[in-house]
């Protein structure tokens, strides 16, 4: 079975992506062990919270986290984790991400619409690629966020509509990096879907 690790930094749905990845076959393993991620065959980035804290706590392990995309190798970024791997964000201010992803962090502006944007809502998938592999154009899957990405559509692998177009999954320029600000392993048999399809990716 597929080594997968879901890095723990403090912040993040750790056990129900666990679940998640259990159920379509991986052995996923919780870790903030460098030697664990390193020997990994893919990596889960979760987070839940303010982006500023997950910056301070993930700061020891970004060397890791850049050597094993140096090898090639398959990171999924998910909610807060693909706010993470982009170059800013400008909750709390402007601060710097991870810059694996070049793009922006910005909060909903204030209109009719409540924030966070909170439930399910339909994608449009942008280019084809294996992580959407059997998922319909306008599938629906679960959101929570107050903050959205910004990148250029050659970044993006999906879009979604909540008062204006955002990134609903990102691409690195290399393509083994990957971002859903949708929660997959709270998004039912689509989720579970795409969560089987980034294992067979690794």
């Amino acid at each position: 079975m597929k080594k997968i690790t879901i890095i723990d930094y403090g912040l993040g749905n750790l056990r129900s992506v666990k679940k998640g990845l259990e159920f379509v076959g991986s052995h996923p393993k919780i870790s903030s062990k460098p030697c664990e991620i390193i020997n990994s065959d893919g990596l889960i980035l979760p987070g839940v919270g303010a982006f500023s804290d997950a910056m301070n706590n993930i700061q020891s392990l970004r060397s890791t986290i850049n050597d094993f995309i140096d090898m090639g190798r398959p990171v999924l970024g998910i909610c807060l984790g693909q706010q993470l791997i982009m170059t800013c964000s400008e909750e709390g201010g402007d601060i710097e991400g991870l810059n694996i992803i070049p793009g922006s962090v910005r909060k909903f502006p204030c209109n009719n619409l409540k924030v966070p944007h909170m439930g399910w809502n339909s994608i449009k998938i942008i280019h084809d690629h294996p992580l959407f592999r059997g998922i319909e154009n306008g599938e629906y899957l679960y959101f929570v966020h107050s903050y959205y990405v910004k990148t250029d559509i050659k970044h993006s692998l999906a879009s979604c509509d909540y008062g204006l177009d955002f990134s609903a999954s990102v691409i690195s320029e290399k393509g083994n990096v990957i971002g859903t600000q949708f929660h997959p392993e709270k998004s039912g048999d689509a989720g579970l879907k795409i969560l089987k399809n980034f294992v067979d990716m690794c």
